[in-house]
């Protein structure tokens, strides 16, 4: 694909489009001699490459400017994000490193849509939902799975988080309706650059990272990368920690201007704890109280991955794109909770809980686009093949009923002796798919997309406890449909229709099967750089499968759920001086059938009906004494929402402030304050089966960086 760049008159420096690579494992075969004749073969048959005008560079800076332009998220093409028939929230590095972001979760709290950080501190997991559903995360387009039960990714991996509303199985397969999320990782430049910073601050915090990379040969045909972050911390309770060791190296190669290779090796290993246990319900207590086990509360992971992404341009409108991964994961955790609260007394009841897993994994997704106009039509193609090899054993430890702990004088007990296991299961997971997305594009102004994906899912799961397999074949459909008008070159309303699938908790029920549609219209103006959005959305979901995080291997299937609401989102440089991030959502959402557990016409657990946040930023250039200052200042709002979904009991709402100040002491060098929960506000985040758990309290932090 050809593509042509205009810069507009702007006044300000505005950079733009998607770090987003797509390659693949297949590198021999695009480089083969056969390939090779293909390309050289032209374009006998006439074909008319269309060309893609985008205002400001042809891609995106996401290390400079909190805008992005392109994306993935929306199709396996990339496209202009104002011609995707579906919302797209980007959040880009430059954003993520100017509120200091430690967890994904951290990253989301200023995205409409998103509700994070509902489990307070119970902190196995990231916890997040798009639109009230669970969403399924991708790395480079190939699935990491749910954040619930996963580990918990390393943000300064990634260039960007691409966040898509709505459901999207036809694009990156098994997701659920309310939406996905994609990390882009940070790949090799061709051109040198780098930083480095060391960071102290609340919970006896000592961090270091580094981020560098440059060309390897003058010709800038081989060039590397390599990104590390080292952490010495406690959480903020008694007997805690919260260490990590993270390492990523990349090598690109460009052997012409039509073929990238990348391969990227990264290592992630963590030792934290999983939670501070909890408090007793209607208590007030100090956040570092802690009422778990100090000799049996550990969280640790170890994670080797490696990819490989390739993208191949054969010269006549024809690109190969693929990505593969394989990565190889064991993780383990341990502790004790209040499970729960005496309506007399001062004992409150505990439970102890551990887990060991391993898992291996092999993904690849293998695609080619071909893209030709016909008079006033532009046509982009895509067919896919996609493949996942995933085999994992667990091993679950419970203990119901655990020595209790006065919690006006606690008394530790030590370490739990089990009876026995609680679980312990293999699993194998061999998935094959294949997709096809169509976008016709009619006089500029008209954009027809279109999806189909079909998945077959072969389970077959082992209860080594009782030697009972259990088997599944699944073979599941979904389609997306979409239209787009542009008005101007500034803006562009759309409809769509998705459709999403997922396999149930447990594989002998039906699958999860959900479906939105959705209207909504874009502007970006060509004045300064932004992007605003209001959408509308109606989606389902049925046959869903919930499990309550302080009960193991129970969990309990509601028959669907659904959920109406509106979405407003700004991210915009107003000046040299003003940026903004803001956005606005509302959520009516209701379990339409229960499956008879009595819960009809309730709210589903973890929703609120609405949230908002603003994050704005102010910077005063420097006089020449005195380096550049930037000033920011952020809240985030949620509702009120219920922890089950009985609708028994409710967090409160909350409104919690945070603040960030950077000062450029010299050239290329500056001092970084950061405040999260300024005004160090306290709620529940999480209870309702005997405990209470606080939403995080108030960190400050202190980061020296150094870049060039």
């Amino acid at each position: 694909m050809h593509i042509k760049t205009t810069d507009s008159a702007r006044g300000l420096s505005f950079t733009q489009a998607a770090k987003t690579v797509l390659l693949s494992c297949t590198a021999i075969i695009a480089l083969s001699p056969g390939l090779a004749s293909a390309q050289e073969a032209g374009s006998e048959a006439g074909t008319v490459l269309p060309v893609i005008t985008l205002n400001g560079s042809g891609t995106d800076d996401d290390s400079k400017s909190i805008v992005a332009t392109t994306t993935t998220a929306g199709g396996k093409m990339k496209s202009d994000i104002l011609d995707v028939p579906a919302t797209v929230s980007v959040i880009t590095s430059k954003e993520m490193q100017e509120r200091n972001v430690q967890s994904i979760e951290q990253a989301l709290q200023y995205t409409p849509g998103i509700t994070s950080d509902f489990y307070g501190s119970d902190d196995r997991f990231d916890y997040f939902k798009v639109r009230g559903f669970d969403a399924y995360t991708y790395r480079d387009g190939l699935p990491l799975g749910r954040p619930f039960g996963g580990i918990r990714e390393e943000p300064y991996a990634f260039e960007r988080i691409e966040v898509l509303k709505g459901g999207n199985s036809s694009t990156f397969g098994i997701s659920d309706p309310g939406g996905s999320i994609n990390y882009g990782t940070k790949l090799p430049k061709s051109d040198r650059f780098g930083e480095a910073y060391a960071s102290g601050g609340s919970n006896s915090l000592k961090e270091a990272g580094l981020d560098f990379g440059d060309n390897i040969t003058a010709d800038d045909t081989l060039s590397y990368r390599f990104t590390g972050k080292v952490r010495n911390a406690d959480a903020e309770y008694d007997y805690s920690r919260d260490d990590q060791k993270f390492f990523m190296g990349g090598l690109t190669w460009r052997p012409t201007d039509a073929t990238s290779l990348s391969v990227v090796y990264d290592h992630l290993n963590k030792d934290g704890v999983p939670g501070g246990g909890g408090h007793p319900v209607g208590s007030n207590f100090d956040r570092n109280t802690f009422f778990g086990e100090p000799d049996y509360n550990f969280l640790a992971v170890n994670r080797n991955t490696v990819s490989v992404l390739l993208d191949h341009d054969f010269g006549t409108g024809l690109t190969l794109s693929s990505n593969a991964r394989y990565s190889r994961t064991n993780s383990e955790y341990g502790y004790a909770y209040i499970s729960a609260t005496p309506t007399t007394g001062t004992t409150a009841s505990r439970s102890f809980i551990g887990s060991y897993g391993e898992a291996e994994q092999f993904l690849i997704d293998t695609h080619l686009q071909y893209d030709v106009s016909f008079d006033q039509v532009d046509s982009r193609s895509l067919v896919g093949l996609y493949y996942n090899d995933y085999d994992a054993e667990s091993r679950g430890y419970y203990q119901a009923v655990a020595p209790g702990i006065d919690w006006t004088n606690p008394i530790y007990t030590g370490r739990p002796t089990y009876a026995g296991l609680n679980s312990n299961t293999t699993t194998s997971q061999k998935t094959k798919a294949l997709y096809f997305q169509q976008e016709l594009t009619f006089f500029d102004k008209l954009i027809v997309t279109a999806g189909i994906r079909n998945d077959w899912i072969d389970i077959d799961n082992r209860n080594k406890l009782t030697n009972t397999p259990i088997t599944a074949d699944l073979s599941e459909f979904t389609s997306r449909f979409g239209v787009t008008y542009k008005f101007t070159d500034e803006m562009a309303v759309y409809a769509s229709y998705a459709q999403s699938a997922v396999p149930a908790g447990t594989i002998t029920r039906e699958a999860e099967l959900g479906e939105q549609f959705e209207v909504g219209v874009k502007y970006r103006p060509t004045d300064f750089p932004a992007l605003f959005s209001a959408a509308i959305y109606d989606l389902k979901k049925n046959n869903i499968t919930v499990t309550d995080p302080a009960k193991p291997g129970q969990e309990t299937t509601i028959g669907e759920i659904r959920v109406r609401g509106v979405d407003l989102e700004a991210k915009a440089e107003l000046t040299n001086n003003i940026s903004l991030t803001g956005g606005y959502s509302y959520m009516d959402a209701e379990i339409v059938e229960n499956g008879g557990n009595g819960t009809e016409g309730n709210r589903p657990q973890f929703v609120p009906k609405s949230t908002a946040s603003l994050w704005a930023t102010y910077l005063l250039e420097g006089d020449g004494k005195r380096g550049d200052m930037s000033f920011s200042l952020g809240g985030r709002y949620s509702g009120g929402y219920f922890f089950n979904a009985q609708n028994t009991q409710k967090a409160d709402s909350a409104i919690i402030f945070d603040a960030a100040y950077n000062w450029e002491i010299v050239d290329n060098t500056s001092l970084q304050v950061n405040v999260s929960n300024l005004f160090d506000e306290k709620h529940v985040a999480y209870g309702g089966f005997g405990a209470d758990f606080y939403n995080p309290g108030r960190t400050i932090s202190a980061t020296l960086r150094r870049t060039w």
